[in-house]
C-alpha cells in the first residue's frame, strides 16, 4: 500500500525534506529572491500562476530526485495545480518517487507570553478530506516560541498536539512545528523546555497515533535525541530558521539522526534567469550538500 510504503520511507530513507510551501504572505519575497520582482505581476492569480511555475521547475527538474529528497512539503495552492498533468502530490509519488506534504496552518497569531500560536485553522476537515483526495501523506503546521516562558511554550504544543491528533484521525501524519526562533536570546532555555513538553505529550498518544516534529536547529547539539528515538515520532526534521544554507548544514551535521527540511536554504541559489543547465546544477549543489548534512 502507498502510505505504507511512504511510512517507511519517511522513517527509515536516506534523505531530506524539501519544503516549497511559501504561502499568501511569504510568496513575494520568495519570488523576489528567485528574481521575480513585484513589477512583474498584478494581483494574487498572476503571483501564484509564477510560483508555480517556479515550484514546477525546481521539481521537474533532474536534481529534485527520490534518492536524495524523501518528501516536499507543498502550499495548498500547489496541492490544487497540476504539473506535467497531474496534481502536484500524485506527480511527487508516482513520477519522483517522494512523498507530499500539505502546509495545513493559516499563519501566526499576536505574539502572547513569549510565542505566537497558530491562528485557528477554522476549514481543517475539508483541507484533510482534499488532502486525502489529492492522496497527500501528511501536513505541517507551524508556530513560533520566542521566550522561555513556560505557559506559553506549554500553549503552544498542546495546540500542535490538538490539532495534530484531528489530523491523525483524518488518517495523515502531522509535521508538528515549534520553531524556536534563532534570534532569541533565551534560545537553549527553550529547547529544554520545548523537548520536556513534547515527550509529555508523545508519551500520551494511543498506539496508532503518530507524528513528526520539524524543530529549530538545537544551539545544545543532540539535544532532540531523545525525540529522535521516541517511538511514535516517525522523522525529526529540522528548519533552517534564516540560516544560510552553508551556516544551517554546519549546524545540522552535529546532531545525529536529524534531517533537514530546508525551504530558503534550498532554494537560495536559483533564478528565473538562470539557463536549464544552470539551474539544474544549482539545485544540485543545494541538494547534494543538504543531502550530505542529513545523511
Amino acid at each position: 500500500m502507498m502510505q505504507q510504503d511512504q511510512f517507511e520511507k519517511m522513517k527509515m530513507g536516506k534523505g531530506f525534506i524539501a519544503a516549497l510551501d511559501q504561502s499568501g504572505g511569504s510568496t513575494p519575497k520568495a519570488l523576489a529572491a528567485y528574481g521575480v520582482l513585484k513589477d512583474a505581476y498584478s494581483g494574487e492569480d498572476e503571483m501564484f500562476n509564477l510560483v508555480h511555475e517556479m515550484r514546477t521547475r525546481i521539481i521537474t527538474s533532474p536534481a529534485f530526485d527520490s534518492s536524495k529528497i524523501l518528501g516536499a512539503i507543498l502550499f495548498e495552492e500547489t496541492m490544487d495545480r497540476k504539473i506535467e498533468g497531474k496534481y502536484t502530490g500524485d506527480y511527487l509519488a508516482e513520477v519522483k518517487g517522494i512523498v507530499p506534504f500539505l502546509k495545513v496552518d493559516k499563519g501566526l497569531a499576536e505574539e502572547i507570553n513569549g510565542v505566537q500560536l497558530m491562528k485557528p485553522i477554522t476549514d481543517l476537515d475539508e483541507t484533510l478530506k482534499r488532502a486525502n483526495e489529492r492522496h497527500i501523506f501528511g501536513t505541517k503546521m507551524r508556530s513560533v516560541i520566542k521566550e522561555a516562558n513556560i505557559a506559553g511554550i506549554k500553549d503552544v504544543v498542546e495546540q500542535q498536539f490538538e490539532v495534530g491528533k484531528q489530523i491523525i484521525a483524518a488518517g495523515l501524519i502531522p509535521i508538528i512545528e515549534p520553531e524556536v526562533d534563532i534570534n532569541s536570546l533565551e534560545k537553549e532555555k527553550c529547547e529544554e523546555l520545548l523537548k520536556t513538553e513534547i515527550l509529555n505529550h508523545l508519551n500520551n498518544l494511543s498506539d496508532n497515533e503518530f507524528v513528526m516534529l520539524k524543530l529549530t536547529i538545537p544551539t545544545q547539539a543532540n539535544t532532540y535525541k531523545e525525540l529522535i528515538n521516541h517511538p511514535k515520532v516517525v522523522r525529526v526534521v529540522a528548519l533552517s530558521g534564516g540560516y544560510s544554507r552553508d551556516k544551517a548544514n554546519e549546524k545540522l551535521k552535529m546532531n545525529d539522526g536529524l534531517i533537514a527540511s530546508f525551504s530558503r536554504a534550498l532554494s537560495q541559489d536559483l533564478n528565473v534567469h538562470q539557463t536549464d543547465e544552470e539551474f539544474n546544477t544549482a539545485l544540485s549543489k543545494a541538494v547534494e550538500s543538504i543531502y550530505e548534512a542529513s545523511i
